[in-house]
């Protein structure tokens, strides 16, 4: 159970790159108190816990609504992760998980930025969801949903944490620092999106098992 918990955990915390995104929180609530960036963040890491146990629910319900082959899932949403972190080990924002110029204007003309963009797309994006799904693909014993929630908890807890204390993390880590823990977590979802990848392989080629 631990075992599984940690493996959530890292993939998940991998995909949001909560350390990563510290900048991009400070710019879109430039000139917010510190109370008013708690809050903000609060409330996203709420709405993006909801948003990914949706998705951890119902996901089962989707691939037989649209006859989605789970092995195929797990190598279409390997790829697309593999994109991502292609993206991080070049100590780049994935497109996916971050906002184009347009949506960075719009979103600093809102009163609440909570729901988007820092939920949708920052920190439940597509990556986030995509990883979620593939992980809970193919299993719904009360083991592994349990797995599931504390990780999926464990990593958000740590994202609010990161946005509260983003002005401290801001402070005390340079650009070369954050380029090195964006490059780390590149790393480690490279390494999460093969094991996707191989493990839909074979599923949909059994041969390839042995």
């Amino acid at each position: 159970m631990f075992a599984f918990i940690i493996h959530v955990f890292v993939s998940l915390f991998a995909v949001t790159n909560p350390i990563g995104n510290v900048p991009i929180f400070l710019a879109l609530t430039e000139g917010y108190q510190a109370e008013e960036r708690t809050a903000l963040a609060r409330k996203a890491a709420i709405l993006s816990f909801l948003i990914l146990i949706a998705f951890l629910i119902f996901g089962e319900m989707i691939f037989r609504i649209f006859d989605i082959n789970i092995h195929a899932l797990r190598v279409a949403g390997g790829i697309f992760i593999f994109g991502i972190a292609y993206n991080l080990l070049n100590a780049k924002q994935s497109h996916v998980q971050s906002l184009h110029h347009e949506e960075h204007r719009e979103s600093k003309e809102k009163e609440d930025i909570s729901v988007t963009p820092l939920s949708i797309p920052i920190i439940s994006g597509p990556g986030t969801i995509a990883t979620v799904m593939s992980l809970s693909a193919g299993n719904r014993s009360l083991f592994h949903f349990g797995g599931m929630i504390a990780g999926i908890a464990a990593v958000l807890l740590l994202t609010f944490a990161a946005f509260h204390y983003s002005t401290l993390i801001s402070n005390k880590l340079g650009q070369m620092e954050m380029n090195v823990i964006t490059r780390l977590m590149g790393l480690i979802l490279a390494v999460v999106a093969v094991g996707m990848i191989g493990t839909g392989l074979k599923g949909m080629f059994p041969i390839m098992a042995g």
